[in-house]
């Protein structure tokens, strides 16, 4: 072989591994990341913001703000720029459009949603927050109706739909019933699942297991991220309190597909922040069973 073929091989390689993500040996499922992570890099720069995550070695994204439009980008654009930097999407959030009527809502330009996400080849479309103005007794009532029907759009083009909880979901609604149980008790199983956030639902002081067994199957979809003991602030994975190979453990009866590491905030620098969770994912073989 000569220099010049060996070179070009070489860097072609080299690419290769950039596109896959550079991650340990034998390591079972990709790194996956909730891009809101780093929204204020998004921001600032999409396409450097997504070079720096492949670099650590992430190649699957959970997104947001898709609102007619992927951070400015057309969908063609976008997906240019996934292929570049070796991510694929696996995950979308949306609010509902309830009181704040943006396009890519799910009372708004739902259909057309629909149709972009499925053009990125995303396999889920997640309904990730209530507004405090939209969370309402007369709301919570309705919101069952609502992600049905959200959902049995998205099966139509072979996308799963789920919900993505906070803390208030726990709050009791009535008949000694929280809001999370009424949603879960008042969808179809098929048609809405749930994206567990494993911090939220443990700072109610609530077992994720208790809602595994109650539920079983429901859960494809989990937030891992971490909590700080007594102030309960966001934290790297593995500097909390919570017991992850406990929850981990139960991924079976829970329904796991995918997770997403998160950090809403950090008292570092995010991509610093991220980079000590990782390390800790990957020294732990609980993430990966």
């Amino acid at each position: 072989m000569q220099r010049k073929d060996f070179i070009k091989l070489s860097s072609l390689a080299f690419l290769g591994l950039y596109a896959c993500g550079i991650t340990r040996p034998g390591l079972k499922k990709p790194l996956a990341i909730q891009l809101y992570t780093i929204r204020d890099a998004v921001s600032a720069n999409l396409e450097k913001a997504l070079e720096k995550l492949a670099a650590l070695g992430f190649t699957e994204l959970e997104i947001y703000g898709y609102n007619g439009t992927f951070f400015g980008k057309s969908r063609t654009e976008f997906q240019h720029i996934l292929k570049q930097t070796g991510f694929k999407v696996i995950s979308s959030h949306h609010t509902t459009g309830i009181i704040h009527k943006d396009e890519g809502t799910l009372l708004h330009s739902w259909e057309k949603s629909v149709e972009d996400l499925h053009f990125i080849g995303s396999k889920y479309m997640v309904c990730s927050y209530l507004f405090p103005d939209e969370r309402t007794v007369e709301n919570y009532k309705k919101l069952p109706g609502l992600l049905e029907k959200s959902g049995e759009l998205t099966q139509k083009a072979g996308i799963q739909f789920a919900y993505h909880n906070h803390d208030f979901e726990f709050e009791q609604l009535e008949n000694n019933k929280n809001v999370y149980d009424f949603l879960l008790e008042n969808t179809s199983p098929e048609r809405v699942k749930m994206e567990l956030d494993l911090y939220w639902i443990s700072k109610t002081g609530l077992d994720p297991l208790s809602y595994f067994e109650k539920y079983p199957g429901r859960f494809p979809l989990w937030h891992v991220k971490d909590m700080k003991a007594g102030t309960k602030d966001f934290t790297e994975i593995g500097n909390g309190t919570i017991d992850f190979k406990r929850i981990f453990n139960a991924q079976e009866k829970a329904g796991l597909k995918y997770w997403f590491l998160e950090q809403d905030t950090s008292d570092k620098d995010i991509f610093e922040s991220i980079e000590i969770s990782k390390k800790y994912i990957l020294d732990n073989n609980t993430f990966f069973k």
